[in-house]
């Protein structure tokens, strides 16, 4: 996110119709809360069941992490950098675009090699096909052959496997809790392993281990604290390639909603909610900051476990178990992200659709420590991701001619901005903006030692901060995925679809996983619960 896109007014980039009460209906089948990718699947589920959605999003425009934004004549995405799956037809994720989007939504495959992993002064590169990764990484460590071979055939297997997993999600609530206390006898070992314990029981070749979980920031915790079936879920997610949306990341909702409003539904932007209504323990709707209220007897909310336990749920209602388990609940991290614009085309300026990930070592852990104990955001970034969304958008050039945007994003942490948390976005002084410029040019430093073409180019830039995320999602810590992805996350913190208040439910990456992929998918695995299991299978069937 970023908070220059605080005012409106300068935002061409809309999705969704802005709420006015003239506008609402009085018979909702059901409400979802927030328009991220995982609100948006469970409406467009529910509507193909024939149901009336009404869609909230506080913000100005769908889409959450899947909007788009522009300035100064760039455009920019604010999460959507790269979707593994979707530009093979057969795949379950691309029919599921299909299905929710009336195959409104097309895909543009990016270059073959999708990510490269930069280590100091060396790279090594992440190309399409299994056979293709594999080799390509024995190339560069051919004493590993074996373990790469084992490392890329556990991956695939632990994808295949991991709905029974999450089989549990599916259920109603008190037979998830049953059958997740069998998950340990049912699964693997290497589901309930961090990710760096799972590689060293591979190889020791640390080089290689750094090289193997490079893509770490995807999910948001180094190898020694992440999952190993997040990081699994991840790398198998992008084995075969990966692919951009046509007219970039806001034709996601842009294309969804019709399936929604074609079944009398709405998708309503700046409507904010601000509680839930109801009455007998069973809800019955919500209530928006300017007072109005919307009936239905049924919410979903996309706004995250924490944020819907803590500020939508009745306080009556906010169970013994959750207020134990509050206090233990790690948030992801926080990011900072450089939107940049550059004058020429990617073709003239000689850029890729290649992601780069660079880092200064190969001990993730290790960076990220020491940053996080940095008292002040004065760079030594343990990671830089560096994209370039104009590459990868096939209509970018007839949009945008002779332009070309890049974003840089690394790793931040709130406690460096908390003294402007209760300031009003352009209004937070010099100290302020001087600290972003600092940190702006460390980044753009790096962009240039790597694409040293672009440095005459540069037409603008601006810089997002976690105070961009606490606005735009309510995330207190500023917090990009939620949830953290560890181990406790999935065995003991893992949120249920099903919540306390009859006909409330949770939906999106809490539910589930991080990223585009796992929240669509919790937007289904939401939409079944909803039906219950003896209808879920209906919804099955509109994916065929």
């Amino acid at each position: 996110m970023t908070e220059a896109t605080s005012s409106p007014k300068k935002v061409s980039v809309r999705t969704g119709r802005r709420f006015q009460p003239k506008n609402v209906k009085d018979d909702y089948d059901l409400i979802v809360i927030g328009s991220g990718i995982g609100g948006l699947t469970c409406a467009a589920v529910m509507s193909l069941m024939g149901k009336k959605v009404c869609v909230l999003e506080q913000h100005y425009t769908a889409g959450g992490f899947t909007h788009a934004y522009q300035r100064k004549g760039y455009e920019w995405d604010v999460g959507v950098h790269y979707i593994g799956e979707v530009h093979r037809p057969q795949t379950p994720l691309r029919k599921i675009f299909d299905t929710i989007s009336g195959e409104r939504l097309k895909w543009q495959a990016m270059d073959d090699v999708y990510d490269r992993i930069i280590i100091g002064d060396k790279h090594f590169d992440l190309p399409a096909g299994t056979d293709n990764f594999i080799n390509a990484l024995v190339k560069e460590f051919p004493q590993e052959e074996k373990a790469i071979q084992q490392y890329v055939s556990l991956v695939r297997e632990i994808s295949y496997h991991s709905n029974k997993f999450f089989a549990g999600q599916a259920l109603p609530k008190w037979l998830a809790t049953i059958y997740n206390k069998f998950r340990p006898v049912l699964l693997k070992k290497v589901y309930f392993q961090t990710t760096r314990e799972v590689l060293e029981s591979l190889t020791q070749n640390q080089e290689l281990i750094a090289v193997l979980t490079g893509q770490w920031g995807d999910y948001g915790l180094p190898p020694a604290e992440s999952s190993f079936l997040m990081h699994a879920l991840l790398v198998k997610h992008y084995l075969n390639g990966s692919a951009y949306p046509v007219g970039g990341a806001a034709a996601i909702a842009r294309e969804i909603i019709p399936t929604i409003t074609a079944q009398g539904g709405d998708v309503f932007t700046d409507a904010e909610v601000t509680s839930l209504l109801c009455k007998s323990g069973k809800v019955t709707g919500v209530k928006l900051a300017n007072g109005h209220q919307i009936k239905a007897n049924i919410v979903v909310s996309n706004t995250g476990y924490l944020n819907s336990y803590s500020k939508l749920l009745p306080n009556h209602l906010k169970t013994a178990d959750f207020e134990k388990k509050l206090p233990k609940i790690k948030r992801s991290g926080a990011s900072l992200c450089l939107y940049a614009g550059f004058t020429g085309t990617a073709d003239m300026l000689g850029l890729e659709t290649t992601n780069l990930w660079i880092y200064q070592s190969p001990d993730h852990e290790l960076q990220v420590t020491q940053y996080k104990t940095q008292a002040h955001a004065d760079g030594n970034f343990p990671l830089i991701y560096i994209s370039f969304p104009s590459a990868k958008d096939p209509t970018w050039d007839s949009r945008f001619p002779n332009k070309t945007t890049v974003e840089i994003v690394t790793l931040s942490h709130m406690k460096w901005f908390e003294q402007w948390k209760d300031t009003e976005w352009n209004k937070r002084g010099e100290e302020y903006e001087a600290l972003k410029e600092s940190m702006s040019q460390k980044l753009l430093k790096v962009l240039f030692e790597h694409r040293p073409q672009l440095e005459a180019a540069l037409d603008y830039y601006e810089l997002s901060t976690p105070l961009s995320t606490l606005y735009y999602q309510h995330n207190d810590e500023g917090e990009i995925y939620g949830l953290d992805h560890s181990i406790e996350r999935f065995t003991k913190y893992q949120p249920h679809p099903e919540t306390p208040l009859k006909g409330f439910y949770l939906t999106g990456a809490d539910t589930l996983t991080a990223g585009v992929g796992g929240a669509t998918m919790a937007g289904i695995i939401t939409a079944m619960r909803i039906v219950g299991l003896r209808k879920a299978g209906e919804i099955k069937k509109i994916f065929k």
